[in-house]
């Protein structure tokens, strides 16, 4: 039988056990690293917006621990605290222990929320080696309506200042994300939202799609904006009152195109060439998308070789 018990209390982090002590080889391994839990944002797509707690690992064990990770020269920790910058004093003291101890080949992801990015954290980030950090920054949409639907606050001008900041030492990897599907984002406003973020020529552009996660505000309201979405994990939309089905189909297709030939960095040169001749980098990926469609080279499994041949095919064919 099914006993169903009451909420628990939230678990004190510092009694999580570190649990990489036993793993042997670490040679081209991710590791996942949580050193604090919950999130002081209330955004409506996250689960992190229910739990009202903001909790965090004592910092001295955190050192400790990321000390076995540089000892065994991982390539690459990743933070998965929901925001990790959300306490300036523990940002900072993991950031600056880590740029002390840097052993030249481990890098560290952190998620970070801009606006709370100072000019202190500016300076000292920029004196860090080129690829010990990498940072994703959600922007999710630039559309004022939508931000204030989800419940952010993001002022986008100054999200873009901070970003350009830290893109102007070169040393650190941006990752940059929108979400499609929100509400009052419709193709064209999405277009505008790709554009905008695009202004930065992140290292990594990242084009995620809604997920309607159970217990969270958007599945109260999915009624209220036309939105559905599949009933199994990963829950992603289906359509909505703003962003219909094939649009969407659209959207994939353009996101292929974005992580094969932006995001992967080999074409780097060639796109940023193709770019300054258009006015609209949305515009030359959605129809990048649907150009490999109508060729059918999207159900083709290509090489690099391969790939530029369709890149420089498609951009002929566009004048």
């Amino acid at each position: 039988s099914l006993v169903k018990t009451g909420a628990r209390e939230p678990l004190d982090l510092n009694r999580i056990p570190f649990c990489y002590g036993a793993v042997e080889d670490f040679r081209n391994r991710i590791i996942y690293y949580e050193s604090s839990r919950g999130c002081p944002f209330r955004c409506s797509y996250c689960l992190s917006s229910v739990e009202k707690t903001l909790r965090f690992r004592d910092v001295e064990r955190v050192k400790k621990e990321l000390a076995f990770f540089l000892e065994q020269e991982v390539a690459q920790v990743k933070f998965v605290d929901r925001t990790f910058n959300c306490s300036k004093e523990h940002a900072m003291a993991i950031w600056r222990y880590l740029a002390e101890h840097d052993n030249g080949v481990t890098n560290f992801h952190f998620e970070l929320t801009a606006h709370l990015i100072d000019q202190e954290m500016i300076d000292f980030l920029s004196t860090v080696r080129q690829g010990l950090f990498q940072f994703e920054i959600g922007v999710q949409s630039t559309n004022p309506d939508t931000i204030r639907e989800i419940r952010r606050t993001t002022d986008t001008e100054r999200l873009l200042a901070i970003c350009r900041q830290l893109d102007k030492p070169k040393n650190i990897h941006l990752h940059l994300d929108l979400i499609a599907g929100l509400p009052y984002e419709d193709l064209e406003s999405f277009g505008r939202s790709f554009d905008t973020v695009m202004q930065i020529r992140p290292q990594q552009m990242q084009l995620g799609f809604l997920k309607v996660l159970k217990g969270s505000l958007m599945e109260q309201k999915a009624p209220e904006y036309g939105l559905e979405y599949s009933r199994r994990p990963p829950f992603t939309f289906i359509r909505t009152r703003w962003l219909d089905y094939p649009q969407l189909l659209q959207l994939k297709e353009m996101e292929s195109v974005v992580e094969d030939y932006y995001n992967s960095g080999l074409f780097g040169n060639q796109i940023e060439w193709m770019l300054s001749q258009e006015v609209s980098p949305f515009s030359f990926f959605l129809d990048f998308g649907a150009w490999k469609v109508e060729h059918q080279l999207h159900l083709i499994p290509q090489g690099i070789a391969e790939r530029c041949t369709t890149l420089w095919d498609y951009y002929f064919s566009r004048y």
